[in-house]
């Protein structure tokens, strides 16, 4: 009998990854993960105890890949490279998009980015220095809003032949009428 296969264990999770990426969290199963690598499940056993520590390794992935985006420059301005990042998540990883803000998986749930990064990278926008931390919170909650919507909208096809480029010029327009409106209000105050 041939010796079985050995695994890395980063090549575990980028195979139980894929599944996730292409079928959701829930579908990651060690005999997918084993079928995925043209292996037996032992050599996952190996490394992960159970089913539940390699979707916690996935999970842990998955916030990488999230921040990575959030990090990347898209855009100069950081209001607006926070929509385009999510939208570009949502466009690249669909099937953990949905889970994350449509089906609101519990797992996904926990991975999200805290509140405090986005707040942190919204300071750095100059348009944005007037507004308190709770101004700036109730900004992002209603952008947050507007940029879910936009994209469970392009996901589900609603923008048909849609390019991303207008969908961020949407975005952008959006959030300039939305600083603008909270910048009338916050002077009416």
């Amino acid at each position: 009998m041939p010796p079985k296969a050995k695994f890395a264990k980063d090549k575990i999770i980028d195979a139980a990854f894929e599944i996730a990426d292409r079928e959701g969290l829930d579908a990651i199963t060690i005999r997918k993960v084993a079928d995925k690598l043209g292996s037996s499940i032992a050599p996952i056993y190996v490394n992960f105890k159970e089913v539940d520590e390699l979707k916690d390794e996935v999970l842990r992935r998955i916030q990488e890949l999230s921040a990575r985006m959030l990090e990347t420059l898209y855009s100069p301005d950081p209001f607006l490279n926070i929509g385009i990042a999510s939208l570009k998540f949502a466009r690249e990883h669909p099937a953990l998009f949905r889970e994350l803000a449509v089906n609101g998986h519990a797992r996904l749930q926990d991975g999200q980015l805290p509140v405090g990064t986005l707040i942190a990278q919204m300071q750095k926008e100059p348009s944005l220095e007037s507004f308190s931390e709770a101004e700036l919170m109730g900004i992002l909650l209603k952008m947050s809003i507007f940029q879910l919507g936009l994209s469970v909208m392009d996901l589900n096809g609603a923008f048909p032949g849609s390019s991303e480029e207008w969908l961020i010029e949407l975005l952008r327009q959006t959030g300039e009428d939305l600083i603008a409106a909270e910048l009338v209000r916050k002077q009416a105050d």
